[in-house]
């Protein structure tokens, strides 16, 4: 198993493993990021995120992406520090259960901490359960009291523009 960063080159990869992350979540109707967003998006000179690639060797010479998490700083003023978001975690099905899952957070981990932030934090589905238990097992604190709020499309600009 190997973790590394993304790279410019990685685009292609990284928007199927959005497109397959949608499908799972039964939320394909909401992917529209083109290889062109997460380009300027990923790869400019001021990223909105970064991306973990997890490899398999396939056979000598081979290697396939077989899962990626994608992530964001974030701030606690609790902590004054910053944090890390972890905004999508995905490992192709046919490949979970081989490591490649808690190698990604394993890497993120190693990361926020040699970064000095505060926490690590994500969301996951309610209906989700292999996530939660997965989560749960590495020792995952779940924020009861919490929810996620969203603004999109026509209701943020109508609050920006109020």
């Amino acid at each position: 198993m190997k973790i590394r960063m993304a790279t410019v080159k990685d685009v292609p990869t990284i928007r199927n493993f959005i497109q397959a992350l949608a499908d799972y979540e039964k939320l394909s109707h909401e992917m529209v990021a083109t290889d062109a967003d997460l380009e300027s998006s990923l790869f400019s000179d001021n990223p909105g995120a970064e991306v973990l690639i997890a490899e398999e060797k396939d056979a000598p010479g081979q290697v396939q992406a077989v899962g990626f998490a994608l992530f964001f700083h974030n701030y606690s003023t609790f902590l004054g520090k910053r944090g890390m978001y972890l905004e999508d975690l995905f490992v192709l099905p046919e490949h979970r259960g081989k490591g490649y899952g808690k190698g990604l957070l394993k890497e993120l981990a190693r990361i926020a901490v040699n970064r000095e932030c505060g926490r690590l934090e994500w969301s996951v589905l309610d209906w989700n359960t292999p996530a939660i238990d997965f989560y749960k097992s590495i020792g995952a604190q779940f924020m009861h009291g919490w929810t996620v709020n969203r603004l999109t499309d026509q209701t943020l600009t109508d609050l920006a523009e109020s």
